[in-house]
């Protein structure tokens, strides 16, 4: 089979939830057997040093970052716009036409611009190679509650105008294709709620980091909570910034602490960094897992986006027991009460917390009883023969 990926950029180093899930995707795929080349944006921080990796063909445009503003006069939205450079064009016009491709893969609604393209070059629908679209949020959902949980009125105008440009962009998506998968069940059904006679299939990720055989959290460990991610997305500092508002001083009330650990503008970090007591940022680190084995319990504070939380998987197989709001944990299987605790609000999520940060014999039930019900759920050479399997069949 031979695929063209296209995607917002080389997924290498994998920081973030969408370059692990792409890069484990692309990988999976090329394992799987296909002959996969990819389009993406170059990075400043990739270490790539070979454009043929064993399947996989990579085609780099040279990293042109655009302002934000621009796409304000775009009808794409931003998260497209900033992918659709002259070079990123370029590339495409030329892999369209050495044609013979089995099918054309849009990962993500950052690569939505190239659909008109694809479609142009290939009006003869006969001819025209199976096209899939990964997605990685029911991205009109997320929009909208992004937009409407923004507190400045200016911002929260320019986010409303933008969801509506997501939600245009992704229907078009989902009209055009012939196989659309989702990153979680619940997407799966916003998808086809609008669309029942699309093809929709769930693509969870799959996980590839370390595995902790056995762990036992002590009254050894300090006091301390964790939050490891990447913050560089909107929805995400928003939820940082709201929940640590109100954690902060219950944690402090309590003598514990909450550890953010994971990337993000400093400048962002340190206006946090001012109004907290008890909370600690570290910003960028080469390794979190120093972090999370010192830690007693991890947290998901994720009120604004949805999708699947990698960074769930990564507590789960390090034994970290997850405390989290209701409906932040979309596509595992975390039992409340038994693998998991999930709680209405932040405020509730916070106090939580400090309820059972001293509880070691619950939170050692709740890391065991995740660890055994993720265990064989998330291998990523499974997600590779999906994905060919289901192309195969259309």
């Amino acid at each position: 089979m031979r695929c063209l990926w296209l995607t917002l950029a080389d997924p290498e180093p994998r920081h973030n939830g969408q370059f692990i899930y792409s890069g484990g995707l692309i990988e999976a795929l090329a394992n799987a057997g296909a002959l996969v080349d990819v389009l993406g944006l170059s990075r400043p921080e990739s270490n790539r040093t070979h454009a043929v990796d064993g399947n996989v063909r990579w085609w780099l445009a040279d990293h042109q970052p655009l302002s934000r503003w621009a796409s304000l006069a775009s009808c794409l939205p931003h998260i497209a716009h900033r992918c659709q450079t002259a070079d990123m064009q370029r590339l495409l016009g030329d892999l369209l036409r050495q044609d013979g491709w089995d099918c054309i893969v849009f990962d993500g609604i950052s690569v939505g611009w190239a659909m008109r393209p694809v479609l142009q070059h290939y009006s003869n629908k006969r001819r025209r190679p199976k096209l899939v679209y990964i997605s990685h949020n029911h991205e009109e959902s997320i929009r909208a509650q992004i937009a409407s949980n923004q507190e400045q009125p200016l911002k929260r105008q320019a986010m409303w105008l933008d969801a509506l440009k997501v939600r245009l962009l992704e229907r078009r998506l989902v009209d055009a294709v012939d196989l659309v998968t989702a990153i979680t069940p619940e997407d799966g059904s916003l998808y086809k709620a609008r669309r029942p006679d699309k093809r929709i299939d769930i693509l969870t990720p799959g996980y590839q980091g370390r595995h902790v055989a056995g762990r036992r959290i002590t009254t050894d460990f300090p006091r301390r909570a964790v939050i490891v991610g990447s913050f560089d997305w909107v929805a995400k500092r928003m939820n940082l910034e709201e929940f640590v508002s109100v954690a902060d001083p219950v944690f402090a009330s309590h003598r514990a602490e909450l550890q953010v650990i994971g990337s993000a503008e400093e400048s962002f970090l340190n206006q946090l960094r001012k109004k907290v007591t008890a909370t600690v940022f570290t910003g960028t680190v080469g390794d979190v897992t120093d972090y999370m084995d010192a830690a007693r319990i991890a947290i998901v504070p994720e009120r604004n986006g949805g999708g699947f939380k990698l960074k769930v998987l990564e507590y789960v197989f390090n034994r970290l027991p997850i405390l989290a709001l209701d409906g932040s944990v979309a596509g595992v299987p975390l039992r409340q009460d038994r693998s998991i605790l999930l709680y209405p609000d932040h405020a509730a999520l916070a106090q939580g917390v400090l309820n059972v940060m001293d509880d070691l014999k619950l939170l050692n039930s709740l890391q065991d009883h995740a660890y055994a019900e993720c265990r064989d759920k998330f291998d990523w050479s499974s997600r590779g023969k999906q994905l060919i399997a289901a192309i195969a069949a259309l």
